[in-house]
């Protein structure tokens, strides 16, 4: 009965408007004073207990550091620089430039692991290019919104920190070497629609008449920005530093280029630059501490064995619990944002992976997978939110280009689903 009246509690909260981290804390907090009504407020110490206890753990250090990287890279310039630099390399004509946005979309995953603040970077350059060359803006929005999804997968991944606090087995190192194959190919498989559109509808039609950069040039003010993943992937791999000290050089790192190289951060932006990082730091942990209390309170009242035991006896099979997983989280994925679902589900689906004994990390990356389609299906869409935007058009006008590109992503997770290898040879490789 409580446990039904927990998600009833959570439920009605969310469809109330209520923000998701209250939602998730309120829910849990009620069904633990229920289930603890004969202690007082003895049971309720569970509630400051867990919240500090979903938030007390050493990798989460690294999501303000590694948002705070994808803020300073964003003011510093560099995202231009890449965009004269892969233009300068492939050229101009139809496609080109939506294959340039989704190249430095997935270039700058090596270096901030936020998908927003991907979008942010990225479509605040190449929309207003696209725009000049030709592109229609609900298009250019949809190019740039899907290209920041790959940011999640390619390491550095905040999701992919996430998940590890939360699975046993699944270290960071692992589970961003075990992204890098998949995000590759993520990134190819959304150049195909994204240049196909462009020459089937003749979009871009000016491309061809604007200039293209000199490539020496635009190698040497682009070679900073291509510095910075093989600095920080490159330390990582050599034992230089954690992926936790890894965003505290890539910040450094990231305010040296801004500040003395480039000269496009000055002192009084770093205000600005550090309240923007600090709020939505301060949201994301926020959300994560809440849902410690709402999972202590679905282990302690049993609800995780009976959801478990009812999914595993259904008779469907091992793959037909998967692609019922897989049906269950796309759906959620267009009303909640990643971090939400891997703080809601992943306890839940923990004892399903390890009753069908499926790989921690390869189950991260295909979960990962999922929640980078996510970022870009209507109606919630992060990384569409913010390219749209910035394109100044409605998030309904993407629709017709948006399904192409959801399309060829969702292949890409069915190829990881049905080779695992593509997720965990590079980690078996590195010794991982």
């Amino acid at each position: 009965m409580t446990a039904t009246l927990l998600f009833i509690v959570f439920l009605a909260m969310m469809l109330a408007g209520v923000p998701i981290g209250a939602s998730l804390g309120l829910a849990g907090a009620a069904a633990i004073a229920i289930a603890n009504a004969d202690s007082q407020w003895f049971g309720l110490l569970a509630v400051p207990q867990n919240f500090y206890a979903g938030l007390g753990k050493y990798p989460l250090l690294a999501i303000p550091m590694f948002v705070l990287v994808g803020s300073i890279f964003d003011r510093s310039g560099v995202a231009l620089r890449l965009v004269n630099f892969a233009v300068a390399m492939v050229g101009r004509g139809p496609g080109m430039l939506p294959l340039v946005a989704i190249a430095v979309a997935m270039f700058l995953g090596g270096i901030s692991g936020s998908g927003p603040a991907n979008a942010a970077a990225v479509g605040g350059v190449m929309i207003a290019a696209m725009s000049r060359a030709g592109y229609p803006a609900s298009f250019s929005a949809s190019v740039v919104g899907a290209a920041a999804a790959t940011d999640i997968l390619i390491p550095p991944s905040v999701a992919f920190i996430v998940y590890s606090v939360l699975v046993p087995g699944a270290s960071v190192p692992a589970l961003f070497a075990a992204g890098m194959i998949p995000g590759v190919l993520a990134g190819l498989a959304l150049i195909v629609p994204a240049v196909w559109l462009s020459r089937k509808h003749q979009m871009g039609a000016l491309e061809s008449t604007l200039p293209r950069p000199p490539f020496w040039q635009s190698l040497r003010e682009a070679v900073w920005g291509l510095a910075a993943p093989v600095l920080i992937l490159g330390g990582m791999r050599a034992g230089w530093f954690t992926p936790t000290e890894a965003a505290v050089v890539a910040v450094f790192y990231g305010l040296f280029v801004g500040m003395f190289i480039h000269r496009t951060i000055r002192f009084r932006d770093l205000f600005v630059i550090l309240r923007e990082s600090g709020e939505l730091s301060a949201v994301i942990l926020i959300v994560v501490s809440l849902a410690g209390i709402f999972a202590f309170s679905l282990s302690t009242l049993g609800v995780i064995d009976p959801v478990t035991q009812a999914i595993v006896n259904s008779g469907l099979g091992e793959y037909g619990v998967l692609a019922l997983l897989i049906l269950l989280l796309i759906t959620v994925g267009m009303f909640l944002d990643g971090v939400s679902i891997f703080l809601i589900f992943v306890p839940l689906l923990l004892p399903i992976v390890q009753y069908y004994k499926w790989d921690p990390v390869w189950f991260g990356v295909i979960l990962t997978l999922k929640v980078a389609l996510g970022q870009f299906t209507p109606p919630l869409a992060v990384n569409l939110m913010v390219s749209c935007r910035i394109a100044k058009v409605r998030m309904e006008e993407t629709v017709q280009w948006v399904g192409w590109m959801l399309f060829s992503m969702f292949l890409v997770m069915v190829l990881v689903l049905v080779f695992p290898e593509l997720a965990l040879w590079l980690p078996r490789q590195l010794g991982y």
